[in-house]
C-alpha cells in the first residue's frame, strides 16, 4: 500500500497502529470510535457490526465499522473477553482550536488482566506475572532454584506476592487466582519445560487466561527495585520484606511495569505489595475446587448450588469478593482462625446491632472500585454521588463496632476512618441532579464557587432575556405559537409552523425548513445567543476544572479510602457468616492440632440448604492420626456415600476459613491440604481417556499429600476392569495408611467389598 497517497487522518492512523500493531485500534472521530482495514473485518466479524467502508484517497474505499464512544465499555469487554487487547486513541485536542488534523494519541491499553471498565463484577480481576531465579541468585540464603508470583487486581488496588519452589506450587497459585492474564518470564527453564507448559496450557485452555508476552528487561533486578521504590514511594525493598527474595522483586517490578505501560498513569491506588506465604493458607487445587463446589457448580458453573452460595449474604461487593477469598484461601494459624470465630460470636450475641449495620451496609457502594476510578481520574460525577452516599453511614457502622465484644471489632472500633472530611467536601460541592458526563455543566452545587455562582446567574438572567424576545415578537409578528427553541448545530432560533409562515416579517433570516414547520433567526436573536453560548461554554470549562481539583483532593486520600473498605469489608463478611450461622443452625467449631476430626450429627451445608423441610439426615465422623486414619465406606448407588464425603471436607474446610459449621458438636484439626478424586470424565482435548485422568490425579495426592492433608477419594478403579481397578484402588489403600509412607486421614468410598 503506497501510503503517500492516502489521506493525512489514514497516515496518521496505520501510523498508530504500526505502533501497538498486537492491539485492536479504536481511533476516536467526534462521537465514535473507528477502526479500519484489518481491524474493521475482524471487530465486525467478532461483534456482529455492519462493515462499511471509508474514502482514503486510494481507488478502494478502506473496510471500516465504528462504535459510539459512550457505549465503548461493552464492546470493549466483549472483545476482552475473547482474549483481544484494545488500545484507545483519543483526540487530546480541542477541535475549535485545531488547525488541520486534530491531534490524537493512545491514552491507554486495555488488556483481559487490566480492564476496569468491567468493574460491577462480583469477582476479582486478577493479572498475574511469574518470574524465575536460578540457584543461588541473589537472594543471600537461596540454595534452590525459586519462582517470584506477583498478582494484582487494578480496579481494587490489591497487590501480593510470594515466592514457590515447585511448579505444581504455580499451578496451585494460578488455580487459586484464576489470573484473566499472564506475563510469564522468557526463560527456558520455564517456556521449554515440557511438565510446566504442558500443565499451564491445561489451566490456561480451562480458565481461559491471556498469555502476553514482554521483554526481558521488564524482569531486571535493579529496574525492578526502582520501579518498585517510585511507585510505593519508599527506599529500598526491605520495608516491604522483599530483602531475600529477588524472584519476588522481580516479578512485581515486572507487573508494575505493565500496569504502568498499558494504563499510562501513576497508579495510585497501587500503594502497597503484600507479601504472603503459602504455607499460610490451606492448598486447594482446581481438582478439589470443582469436586467440592465452591464457587461455581460442577454442572452449569453457576453459584447457585456452591458453598459459596450459602455463605455469601453480604451487602457490599467489598465483602462478597472478601468472602469468596476466604473460601479460596483458608487459613492454617489456629489463633487467626478463632479470631474470626470470636468476631462472629460477639455478632451473634447482638442480633439486633448486627441487623442494623447489615441494613446500613445496604447502602454502602463499592468504595474500593470507586477510589480507583476517582485516582484514575475517570470517576463521573454520579460515580462521586455514590461515594459520596457511602461516607455518609460510616459514623453509624462505627458506632455500632462497640457493641459487639471480641478483639478483632474493637480493633476495628478503634482505627476506623469514617472519612467525614471528604464527605463534607463532597457534601458541600456536587450538585445532588449532576449530569452522568464532566462536560455538560451542572455539577457545582450553589455557593461553593462564587465565580461559577456568578456565570449561573448570568445564564439565568439571559433567559428571562430570551422570553422577553419571544414575547415581544409574538405580539409584533401575531404568530401566537412563536417559540425560541435551541439545538447543538443552530444554537437559538424562532420556530413557526406552516400555518403562520405568511406572517412571518421580512427581517426574519430562514436557517432550515422541516416538514410542518421552519426556523428562523434575527441578528438581535443571533446576537444574545452568541453571548449566551459563549457563556455557557466558559461555565462549562468552569465547572469541569473545579470538578477536577475536587476530583484529585479525594484521590490524595486513597490510603485512608482503602483501609476504612478493608474494614467495611471485614465487617460485612463477619456479618454474613453471623447471619447464616444462625439462619442455619450452626455451631462453632473447636480446633485442635492433635490430628482429630470428631463432627457429631454432621449436615453438607448445600445439600441440606436445597433439600425441603430439614429432611437431610445428619451423620457422624471421627477420624485421627493412629488407628481411625482411614474409613472405608461401602454402600449401593445413591446411599449417601459422595454427599456424606463431602460434607466433612466442607466442614473441616468451613472451620478454617473461621466459620461456623453444620453440626451438633465439631472438634476439628487443622489440614494443610484437602484432596478430592470424585467422578469420571475423559478429558479429549488432551487425549486423556477416563482412566487416564482418573490416574494422574491420584498420582498428584500421593506425591502431595502430607499426614495433615485430608484425602477423598471416591470409587478408585473404576475406569478399568474389575481385577486391575481392585489391585489400583487395594495398592492405593495400602500406601496411604502405611505411617511411614503417608498416613493421611482418609475417607475411601468403594464398591469393592473385597477392600474392607
Amino acid at each position: 500500500m503506497d501510503r503517500t497517497k492516502l489521506s493525512p487522518m489514514m497516515q496518521h492512523y496505520l501510523k498508530t497502529k504500526d505502533e501497538y500493531s498486537d492491539c485492536v485500534l479504536f481511533y476516536r472521530l467526534g462521537d465514535f470510535y473507528e477502526m479500519f482495514f484489518d481491524d474493521a473485518i475482524n471487530v465486525s466479524r467478532e461483534l456482529e457490526l455492519t462493515l462499511t467502508g471509508k474514502d482514503c484517497g486510494m481507488e478502494e474505499r478502506a473496510p471500516m465499522c465504528g462504535i459510539p464512544y459512550h457505549a465503548s465499555d461493552v464492546y470493549i469487554k466483549k472483545l476482552i473477553d475473547k482474549g483481544y487487547k484494545v488500545a484507545i486513541c483519543e483526540q487530546v485536542q480541542d477541535p475549535k482550536l485545531a488547525k488541520g488534523l486534530v491531534e490524537r494519541k493512545v491514552i491507554k491499553i486495555i488488556t483481559p488482566g487490566t480492564n476496569i471498565g468491567d468493574s460491577d463484577t462480583a469477582g476479582n480481576t486478577y493479572i498475574m506475572t511469574i518470574s524465575y531465579m536460578p540457584p543461588s541468585g541473589l537472594g543471600k540464603n537461596q540454595k534452590s532454584e525459586a519462582f517470584g508470583i506477583a498478582v494484582s487486581d487494578l480496579s481494587t488496588g490489591e497487590f501480593l506476592t510470594t515466592s514457590v519452589n515447585t511448579f505444581s506450587k504455580i499451578h496451585d497459585e494460578i488455580s487459586k487466582f484464576q489470573p484473566k492474564e499472564i506475563i510469564i518470564q522468557n526463560n527456558p527453564r520455564l517456556v521449554n519445560n515440557n511438565d510446566f507448559m504442558l500443565t499451564y496450557l491445561d489451566l490456561e485452555d480451562k480458565l481461559s487466561i491471556t498469555k502476553s508476552n514482554v521483554p526481558d528487561s521488564y524482569f531486571n533486578f535493579e529496574s525492578s527495585v526502582k520501579r518498585i521504590e517510585t511507585q510505593l514511594n519508599c527506599i529500598g525493598v526491605e520495608g516491604i520484606g522483599l530483602k531475600d527474595l529477588p524472584e519476588c522483586v522481580t516479578a512485581s517490578g515486572a507487573l508494575i511495569t505493565y500496569m504502568l505501560e498499558t494504563q499510562m498513569d501513576n497508579l495510585m491506588q497501587i500503594n502497597n505489595i503484600k507479601l504472603y506465604y503459602i504455607s499460610d493458607f490451606m492448598i486447594i487445587d482446581s481438582s478439589t475446587k470443582r469436586n467440592l463446589e465452591l464457587t461455581e457448580s460442577m454442572r452449569d458453573k453457576e453459584k447457585k448450588g456452591t458453598l459459596l452460595w450459602v455463605l455469601d449474604k453480604t451487602k457490599t461487593s467489598m465483602g462478597a469478593r472478601m468472602l469468596r477469598s476466604f473460601i479460596e484461601m483458608p487459613l492454617i494459624n489456629i489463633q487467626s482462625i478463632n479470631l474470626r470465630l470470636d468476631g462472629i460470636e460477639s455478632m451473634n450475641n447482638s442480633i439486633m446491632s448486627r441487623d442494623e449495620m447489615r441494613e446500613y451496609m445496604s447502602s454502602v457502594y463499592d468504595l474500593e472500585r470507586l477510589i480507583t476510578k476517582i485516582s484514575m481520574k475517570s470517576a463521573n460525577p454520579r460515580d462521586m454521588l455514590a461515594f459520596k452516599t457511602s461516607l455518609e453511614y460510616l459514623p453509624y457502622i462505627q458506632n455500632l463496632l462497640k457493641d459487639f465484644d471480641s478483639d478483632i471489632c474493637r480493633k476495628m472500633y478503634q482505627e476506623f476512618d469514617t472519612l467525614q472530611d471528604l464527605y463534607q467536601l463532597l457534601e458541600a460541592s456536587i450538585d445532588e441532579d449532576a449530569p452522568l458526563t464532566v462536560k455538560e455543566g451542572g455539577i457545582i452545587k450553589h455557593g461553593y464557587n462564587h465565580v461559577i455562582d456568578e456565570f449561573k446567574d448570568n445564564k439565568k438572567n439571559s433567559k428571562n432575556i430570551l422570553a422577553e424576545i419571544e414575547e415581544r415578537e409574538r405580539e409584533k409578528t401575531g404568530i401566537k405559537n412563536l417559540r425560541i427553541k435551541f439545538n447543538k448545530i443552530y444554537g437559538y432560533f424562532f420556530e413557526v409552523t406552516n400555518s403562520y409562515k405568511d406572517q412571518v416579517p421580512d427581517y426574519f433570516i430562514r436557517k432550515q425548513t422541516l416538514t410542518n414547520a421552519e426556523r428562523f433567526v434575527t441578528d438581535e436573536l443571533t446576537n444574545v445567543s452568541n453571548a449566551i453560548l459563549g457563556a455557557d461554554d466558559k461555565l462549562f470549562g468552569l465547572e469541569y476544572d473545579e470538578f477536577v481539583a475536587i476530583r484529585e483532593k479525594v484521590a490524595a486520600e486513597v490510603v485512608r479510602v482503602q483501609k476504612t473498605a478493608y474494614f467495611i469489608a471485614l465487617i460485612d463478611v463477619l456479618a454474613s457468616l453471623s447471619y447464616v450461622a444462625i439462619k442455619n443452625n450452626y455451631v462453632r467449631p473447636s480446633l485442635n492440632s492433635d490430628s482429630i476430626i470428631d463432627i457429631k450429627e454432621g449436615r453438607h451445608p448445600v445439600v441440606e440448604c436445597v433439600m425441603k423441610n430439614n429432611e437431610f439426615i445428619s451423620n457422624n465422623t471421627y477420624l485421627d492420626g493412629s488407628t481411625n486414619r482411614i474409613m472405608i465406606i461401602t454402600g449401593p448407588n445413591m446411599a449417601g456415600k459422595s454427599t456424606y464425603m463431602r460434607q466433612t471436607a466442607l466442614i473441616c474446610l468451613m472451620a478454617q476459613i473461621g466459620s461456623f459449621v453444620p453440626a451438633e458438636s465439631a472438634n476439628i484439626c487443622i489440614s494443610d491440604r484437602i484432596f478430592t478424586r470424585v467422578g469420571a470424565s475423559d478429558d479429549l482435548a488432551q487425549g486423556q481417556s477416563t482412566f487416564m485422568v482418573e490416574m494422574n490425579e491420584v498420582s498428584n495426592i500421593l506425591r502431595n499429600a502430607t499426614k495433615d492433608s485430608l484425602i477423598i477419594m471416591d470409587e478408585i478403579g473404576r475406569g478399568t476392569s474389575t481385577f486391575d481397578g481392585l489391585s489400583i484402588a487395594w495398592a492405593v489403600v495400602e500406601y496411604i495408611a502405611d505411617n511411614n509412607l503417608l498416613g493421611a486421614k482418609t475417607l475411601f468410598a468403594t464398591h469393592y467389598h473385597e477392600l474392607s
